[in-house]
């Protein structure tokens, strides 16, 4: 998750990207070379020594990535934050009219689903989600204030949606926590679509994301082992940003980057507080973004353009909600805790 950037790369390099936005080098307006994703340094490309909770042997672990096998049941006094329930929505089902063996065993075309996490139950899937726990290297390179942990007061399951939750509370330190869930070790794809209903949380000071990380950070650290960010706002924005991160053939620190506000522009104006339809179409020639059937974000990636061997790889899930940053700032809104991101489901399909 990535704070916005400012400064343009040489277009030589990347002349075969999308002629329709800005690719840009890292800027950190702190002066820091913190990679501003994991808290590894750009010098070092992001090792796995600087990237707590991303690392094989992540802090606060108790299977290597600070995640807890165990779900999170709701905690009291919860609720949802003024964010409208998910709708009934359905997905086409494949079914056969025979009960022959001939029928069942026969293809079907188009994408078949692969993984999917609807959150029904009462606890979080331990088979499928992770947890990254604490502030990590320097507030996981973006100085965000939060502290991640994997309690119920961060993360729970209610009624078919997922909670993330961030609160004001002293806690280990830090005066807010929040939680940041990740696939890690347990699912990663190259390629296919991927649909997803999610209700977005607004206030100054705080940073939802769904993204991706590339399965090999802890060889290549970052950006070498690129990010794709399906979701990203900020503050009180009912804007959502798209961007991919990765590493140029000169392995530079290269960006790319655009919005519902301002895509080709056209703007798409939503409530993100309310349930939409995200939807994320990756193949070996580019890379989709829509919400409600609209799209905000593409970037050509066919025959590695622009040095972006990276998202020919396999990537995994993460979804968080930060407090402050680098990006929303530090001047934070109290009034608006607890404040929630919520999930209906996440759904992957591939050809």
């Amino acid at each position: 998750m990535k704070h916005r950037i400012s400064v343009l790369l040489s277009a030589a390099p990347l002349a075969l990207l999308l002629a329709v936005g800005g690719l840009a080098a890292c800027s950190d307006d702190s002066g820091s070379d913190a990679c501003p994703t994991c808290g590894g340094t750009l010098s070092d490309g992001g090792s796995s020594d600087s990237n707590p909770g991303l690392s094989s042997d992540g802090e606060g672990s108790s299977d290597g990535e600070g995640s807890s096998e165990g779900g999170a049941s709701q905690p009291e006094g919860s609720s949802d934050a003024g964010a409208s329930q998910p709708g009934n929505s359905s997905e086409e089902e494949l079914s056969s009219s025979s009960s022959s063996s001939s029928s069942l065993s026969s293809v079907v075309d188009g994408p078949q689903p692969v993984w999917a996490d609807e959150f029904d139950g009462n606890a979080i899937d331990g088979s499928k989600w992770g947890f990254n726990i604490g502030t990590g290297s320097s507030g996981w390179g973006n100085n965000e204030w939060e502290y991640y942990t994997d309690r119920a007061e961060n993360a729970y399951v209610s009624d078919g949606v997922l909670h993330i939750r961030a609160n004001k509370e002293s806690y280990n330190g830090s005066n807010y926590t929040s939680a940041r869930m990740l696939t890690k070790g347990k699912f990663s794809f190259k390629y296919g679509t991927v649909k997803a209903r999610i209700a977005l949380p607004v206030g100054q000071g705080i940073w939802p994301a769904f993204w991706l990380l590339g399965d090999n950070i802890d060889d290549v650290g970052w950006p070498a082992c690129g990010e794709i960010d399906i979701i990203e706002t900020v503050n009180s924005e009912n804007v959502v940003y798209g961007t991919n991160h990765w590493s140029d053939a000169g392995g530079n620190y290269a960006t790319y980057g655009n919005n519902t506000g301002n895509f080709w522009a056209g703007a798409y104006q939503l409530d993100i507080t309310q349930f939409h339809d995200y939807e994320f179409r990756w193949t070996a020639q580019s890379i989709k973004m829509f919400v409600d059937g609209h799209q905000y974000h593409e970037i050509s990636i066919e025959n590695n353009s622009g040095s972006t061997e990276e998202f020919h790889k396999n990537f995994f899930f993460i979804l968080n909600v930060a407090v402050a940053g680098n990006w929303p700032g530090f001047t934070v809104d109290d009034a608006q805790f607890p404040n929630e991101m919520l999930v209906d489901y996440i759904r992957v399909y591939q050809d």
